[in-house]
């Protein structure tokens, strides 16, 4: 069998970096590192990592914003209406025609398949708001290709604009819809084992990090298995926004300038919870993870933290996304 996958719920043109490993302090640790290599060259990332894995193909797809709908949106379409006339016409990557969203994900996934993609990295807001009608298409598009998958919430896919509670009971309402995406596993959190690789899967949609997300992370990085982080909100770099990423020291209530406009709460006032610092300072100190795989604003952008790379893909509401392979140093 070419692919074996086990689930668990338990633009830098020619840039080349060769990682070590460091502590926060600059100084080299002595732990055994499961990084080697790491290459970008337009949307194409190459990996070389120092443990032994099967050479693998990843389509990193993030920011589609699907928004068809039929008669079971109708009762949420006080919430839906803004959002579902967003991204319906869009320019494509590489011809600059006119393309709708739907089109853009079945270009990608089409040529996923005809390039011979291994596994999809997917980063969330695939929708534009839960629509069951955009959940069920998007979920067979992606099993017609034949390919596993890896599937994460943006702050999008479970957000009705206007709809009364807070962030986490309406992320814990509405990704109920998303139930299939996650193919069994938690929302929350999850990680899919393929080809030598762990995807770690954790939901930052509402840009803090829970406890048992905490400790879930922390169990995977005990362990030597080579690991991407896949979340939707990218983690804080310097000199990026408070709105860039999740651990950021500005955000907060004082930094939020979306709310009005997405109808929801501020964020959170006195700025990210202890959880979430501890979470972003477990990410830059993890021996095995090979890169962070993220969305969210609609732009790549490469960072890297402590050697660890923070890769973010271009929206794919122009069929953009990025094309990274991992593979073993060459001996």
């Amino acid at each position: 069998m070419k692919r074996r996958i086990f689930l668990n719920t338990t633009a830098l043109a020619g840039l080349g970096l060769t990682f070590s490993s460091f502590s926060a302090n600059g100084e080299r640790k002595r732990i055994k590192s499961t990084r080697g290599v790491f290459q970008l060259e337009n949307n194409k990332v190459t990996i070389f990592s120092a443990a032994s894995l099967t050479p693998t193909r990843i389509f990193h797809i993030a920011d589609t914003h699907l928004s068809m709908d039929d008669h079971r949106g109708e009762p949420y379409l006080e919430f839906s209406d803004r959002m579902g006339r967003a991204y319906n016409s869009n320019t494509y990557h590489k011809t600059g025609e006119k393309i709708s969203a739907e089109e853009s994900f079945e270009r990608t996934l089409a040529l996923a398949k005809e390039q011979g993609a291994d596994f999809l990295a997917l980063t969330g807001d695939i929708f534009n708001f839960p629509s069951e009608a955009a959940i069920e298409w998007a979920y067979q598009k992606l099993t017609d290709t034949g390919i596993p998958f890896a599937y994460i919430a943006g702050n999008h896919d479970w957000h009705y604009e206007g709809m009364k509670g807070n962030s986490r009971q309406l992320r814990d309402t509405w990704t109920k819809k998303l139930k299939v995406m996650y193919q069994g596993n938690q929302a929350l959190y999850a990680y899919y084992d393929f080809n030598g690789i762990r995807f770690v899967c954790i939901d930052n949609s509402t840009y803090e990090i829970l406890p048992e997300q905490l400790e879930f992370f922390r169990a995977q990085i005990k362990s030597d298995i080579p690991m991407l982080l896949l979340m939707h909100i990218p983690l804080y770099m310097p000199g990026r926004s408070a709105g860039f990423g999740c651990g950021s020291p500005d955000w907060g209530a004082a930094t939020d300038r979306g709310y009005i406009i997405e109808r929801r709460e501020k964020w959170r006032q006195g700025g990210h919870t202890r959880i979430t610092m501890e979470f972003y300072d477990e990410v830059f100190q993890a021996s095995n993870l090979l890169a962070v795989l993220t969305g969210h604003i609609h732009r790549q952008t490469l960072d890297v933290k402590n050697d660890i790379p923070q890769l973010v893909s271009p929206t794919n509401t122009t069929g953009s996304f990025l094309d990274i392979s991992i593979s073993s140093l060459p001996v």
